[in-house]
């Protein structure tokens, strides 16, 4: 169980808010195969803050994905307070912050995790935002902007300060916004947060790929729960895998040729409904990088479906590659 303020959830992991990746296509998906809760894209506060912008399919929520939260990046108070308040008001479910994105275009806007650097900032944007909204108001962190002591400093002041204002729950990744990705997530960092902070929801995130991985990360830090971010790009079997893993079951058998097809293809056409099919097949290329790792011929296929330009190509691919004709030839 996993408690976010007003939301319970039955399992404690949740589907990372993904930017250029967690449209309602894969959020839709993801629900499909055991997430209690998505997030969509990070979205800029000064975008969210306007009704015209919000009016755009891309930005509401749907009626069958609830609980579905929101992300939001900016560095104005006012600003964030009124996108939280605006996106809540659409069908929102939860608003969280992000303080932790290593983007460079973001940090040269001094927004995500530059504001890392900036405690007082921080801390007014979160009073703005809870006091504009009624659902649960959450925060995104990594473990600091360098290795500095100040930015050590600066990180747990951040944590003392959310925690005495009894956040709704703290989502951190175990790493530096100066390592982006590189290195490996520090999860003894996050330990020692919940250890200090027993009262504080913490939502552990960083190198989290197989469902193994996640249920030991779990139990070794303590945390309350996991937000499982690139290990669920071309991968939504991961959710029904953890499920079974936290409950002490056999992992799920290896999807089939047949069960990849399906699930490839749904994907796919669900964002046809977002975008018009030929930039539908381009967007959809970075998906299928992930998914092929499946395919015992990876290489060749991804080739395949990246080639493809338009929605028949795309489908004569997966014909070739996941059809009858090649499911009997490899089994």
């Amino acid at each position: 169980m996993l408690k976010l303020g007003n939301l319970i959830l039955n399992v404690p992991f949740v589907q990372a808010p993904l930017s250029g990746y967690s449209d309602y296509a894969m959020r839709r998906l993801a629900l499909d195969f055991g997430a209690p809760l998505t997030f969509s894209g990070v979205m800029l506060a000064k975008s969210a803050s306007h009704p015209k912008v919000l009016r755009k399919p891309a930005f509401r929520p749907h009626e069958d994905e609830h609980p579905v939260g929101a992300q939001i990046l900016g560095a104005e108070p006012a600003t964030m307070a009124k996108a939280a308040r605006a996106l809540q008001d659409i069908g929102y479910d939860i608003i969280d912050l992000n303080f932790a994105c290593p983007a460079p275009k973001v940090l040269r806007r001094q927004r995500g995790g530059y504001l890392l650097n900036e405690p007082e900032t921080v801390m007014q944007i979160y009073d703005r935002v809870r006091e504009a909204v009624t659902c649960p108001v959450t925060m995104k962190l990594r473990t600091g902007f360098d290795s500095s002591p100040q930015s050590y400093d600066n990180f747990h002041r951040i944590v003392a300060e959310t925690s005495e204002r009894n956040i709704d729950a703290l989502t951190i990744h175990g790493r530096t916004v100066m390592q982006k990705f590189t290195g490996e997530a520090d999860w003894d960092t996050l330990a020692e947060i919940k250890n200090r902070f027993s009262k504080t929801t913490i939502i552990g995130s960083g190198d989290l790929f197989d469902p193994q991985t996640i249920v030991h990360r779990l139990e070794t830090a303590n945390i309350d729960g996991v937000l499982i971010a690139r290990g669920a790009v071309g991968n939504p079997w991961i959710y029904e895998g953890l499920r079974a893993a936290l409950k002490g079951e056999p992992a799920p058998p290896r999807p089939s040729l047949a069960e990849q097809a399906e699930v490839i293809v749904k994907h796919f056409k669900g964002i046809c409904q977002l975008h018009e099919p030929t930039r539908a097949v381009k967007y959809f290329r970075k998906f299928i990088v992930q998914y092929c790792r499946l395919h015992p011929r990876r290489r060749q296929v991804h080739r395949a479906l990246i080639a493809a330009n338009d929605e028949i190509q795309f489908l004569a691919a997966m014909e070739e590659w996941y059809g009858n004709e090649m499911l009997s030839e490899v089994s």
